[in-house]
């Protein structure tokens, strides 16, 4: 609907000064009138024939109201004034001619002419009412009318009769035209009120059209940036994880826990590539079902089952936003809910080390900025990965590394000792005393305490006994009595505790300074030996040459260099 059009009243100028509703008013006034002038003419009854005139123009009249009722007004607007003209000349007429009473009725007749028929209809009956005037003075002064003895009517009377009634109409049709403007004034200032109004609502409305336009970006706005801050504080939360969590038994669990958190989606699962990057491995997974694909170890084939053996083969992120119509979508029965799905894979590089997987139980789950937040997570949780496992790979080479440096030190004090045949040291007093034999109980002096005893140093009375450590491995021990019958207190414990340290370092260092002094002398001894060899041209020279510095090398040996011959050698 066009609300810019005018309403039916204000579309055209009215055609008279009355609207139809004061059009029938004057219908029923006049009725009224002339019924009662009847009624009083015939009480009277000096002329009856007057009262049933007047009774058939009532009649008329209220004819002409029952047209105007059902919105045809013109016939009525006219026969009333018609008849009042008609009426009035014939009673002057008959009853006394101008100078009658019923003469003055004229200027009330070119009135309601022009209320009725507008400027126009006031001129026209002016002018029949000065006809009629001239008709009936001129018969008045000739006798041709009753009553006309009695008459003292002049052709003054007639100009005077028309001149009262031609300007009842000029005044008349200036009230009209007046009010006729005044009327046209005031229906254009409704129109262009109506039109402002009009104007105003159209306004109002694109207005309200904007506020709820504005309104509704605004709170998609506000759902997008709270969106956002969920999605940053994911982010933030698995840096933390990250940051917090160096063992992937940790780490990928809580990956799943965050995503699935933050950003409401009921199942995420984290997939890890074999070693042969033939299946993709279920390693971590928050829901339920997660859980039971977790214990019968889930895995999908690289490059061939579902979106994350797709997102495994391709390095590039799969969605799926209706599962119902995805051919590339897995089937999973843990995981019947699915209706949306998303597999972004994990790289180092170019290198796909493993695969994210989110699903939704709402159909076109995941937008843009999903993808993006995900996607980001994911080169996270990449990098979380590999330091893991640089992690979990420094651990066990420094684990390798720790049992290879105990047994070495186990091993070359071991050597150390045999080699020195010497099992100790015993200091009394100011006297110190080798220890190379057996101890009173049995012992060398150089066997540690138990287990136990390794384990805390520990007061018997007033004898203390502590493990010698190098490197977590005990290396000897140290055992100190006191003449005295007293308790060694937590000071005097300290004090042994660090100068045994400090003594298994320099132990250590003075056993390393003699192992290289030693595979130096033996490097040497090589050196020259290989020296003395190379410097012999002729074989037997040489083979002398060698087997007296062996001997000489090793004392009380004999020492035998024999070659094959031909027939050996075959």
């Amino acid at each position: 609907m066009n609300t810019n059009q005018p309403s039916p009243t204000l579309r055209t100028k009215h055609r008279f000064i009355t609207t139809d509703r004061m059009a029938i008013n004057i219908l029923i006034t006049t009725a009224a009138a002339l019924i009662l002038i009847a009624i009083a003419v015939g009480v009277v009854g000096e002329y009856p024939l007057a009262s049933w005139i007047l009774f058939i123009a009532a009649l008329i009249d209220i004819g002409g109201i029952l047209l105007a009722t059902r919105g045809i007004t013109l016939p009525g607007r006219i026969i009333v004034p018609a008849l009042l003209v008609i009426v009035i000349g014939f009673i002057a007429y008959n009853r006394g001619g101008l100078n009658h009473i019923s003469i003055t009725a004229f200027p009330v007749v070119i009135i309601l002419a022009g209320l009725l028929l507008g400027g126009n209809g006031s001129f026209i009956f002016a002018v029949i009412a000065s006809l009629e005037a001239v008709y009936i003075g001129y018969a008045d002064i000739n006798k041709l009318i009753p009553f006309a003895e009695f008459s003292r009517t002049t052709y003054d009377d007639i100009a005077i009769a028309v001149t009262l009634f031609i300007m009842t109409a000029v005044i008349l049709r200036v009230i009209i035209n007046r009010l006729t403007e005044s009327v046209r004034e005031a229906e254009e200032y409704g129109k262009a009120q109506e039109i402002a109004n009009i104007e105003l609502r159209n306004l109002q409305g694109e207005l309200e059209k904007r506020v709820e336009q504005r309104t509704a970006e605004l709170d998609t706005l506000n759902r997008r940036n709270e969106k956002r801050a969920r999605q940053f504080e994911a982010i933030a939360q698995v840096a933390r994880s990250i940051s917090s969590a160096q063992r992937l038994d940790i780490l990928l669990p809580q990956v799943t826990d965050v995503i699935s958190r933050e950003f409401g989606f009921y199942h995420v699962g984290v997939f890890l590539l074999d070693n042969r990057k033939e299946y993709a491995v279920l390693s971590a997974a928050n829901s339920p079902g997660g859980q039971r694909m977790l214990e019968r170890n889930h895995r999908l084939k690289v490059g061939e089952t579902g979106i994350v053996g797709f997102a495994a083969g391709t390095g590039k992120a799969r969605i799926a936003l209706d599962t119902g119509v995805d051919a590339t979508f897995f089937n999973n029965p843990d995981l019947p809910e699915t209706r949306s799905e998303i597999a972004l894979p994990l790289r180092i590089g170019e290198n796909v080390i493993g695969v994210i997987d989110v699903q939704s139980k709402q159909p076109n789950a995941f937008d843009e900025e999903d993808v993006n937040t995900l996607s980001t997570l994911a080169d996270q949780v990449s990098i979380a990965i590999q330091n893991a496992k640089q992690y979990e790979e420094t651990n066990r080479a420094f684990a390798e590394s720790e049992v290879l440096t105990r047994q070495f030190v186990q091993g070359g004090w071991r050597q150390f000792t045999k080699s020195q045949k010497l099992f100790g040291i015993r200091h009394t007093g100011t006297k110190a005393t080798l220890l190379y034999g057996k101890n009173k109980n049995g012992k060398n002096e150089g066997d540690v305490p138990s287990d136990r005893e390794q384990a805390r140093g520990k007061t018997r009375g007033a004898s203390l006994s502590l493990p010698v450590k190098l490197r977590g491995e005990v290396i000897g021990s140290v055992d100190v009595r006191s003449a005295a019958n007293r308790q060694f207190d937590q000071d005097e414990l300290d004090i042994v505790t660090a100068i045994i340290e400090r003594a298994a370092i320099a132990m250590e260092n003075a056993r390393l300074l003699a192992e290289s002094q030693k595979r130096a002398a033996k490097e040497r001894t090589i050196g020259e030996i290989s020296a003395k060899i190379s410097a012999q041209s002729d074989i037997e020279e040489l083979i002398k040459t060698a087997a007296r510095e062996l001997n000489r090398t090793l004392p009380g040996t004999e020492i035998a260099i024999q070659l094959k011959s031909e027939k050996e050698a075959e």
